[in-house]
């Protein structure tokens, strides 16, 4: 431990507790950065104006009146809707060769 302290000396406590807490959350905030990456992109993947929802039988009743009512431009809008859940917008997703 003494050459610990003797390489930290020169850094103050706050230095070392936000490296603390980087490293003990590193693992979480890189999972929260992968999860804002996957809703950028899904942002851009346009739904066509065409898109038939009634034909994805693995939708339930609820999620394809909803996006048949609402007619999302994007997954990413596709995403935000009331009572849409992530499996609904992984389904579209599949249907649409993503």
């Amino acid at each position: 431990m003494p050459f610990l302290n003797e390489s930290l000396k020169s850094y103050s406590k706050e230095e070392i507790e936000q490296a603390a807490i980087q490293v003990k959350y590193d693992t979480y905030i890189e999972k929260e950065r992968e999860i804002v990456s996957r809703m950028s992109e899904m942002e851009n993947l346009s739904i066509p104006d065409s898109f038939d929802y009634g034909k994805l039988s693995s939708l339930g009743n609820e999620a394809k009146g909803k996006l048949n009512r609402i007619r999302p431009k994007t997954l990413g809008q596709a995403s935000r809707i009331s009572g849409i859940n992530p499996s609904d917008v992984q389904i579209l997703m599949v249907y649409m060769g993503r």
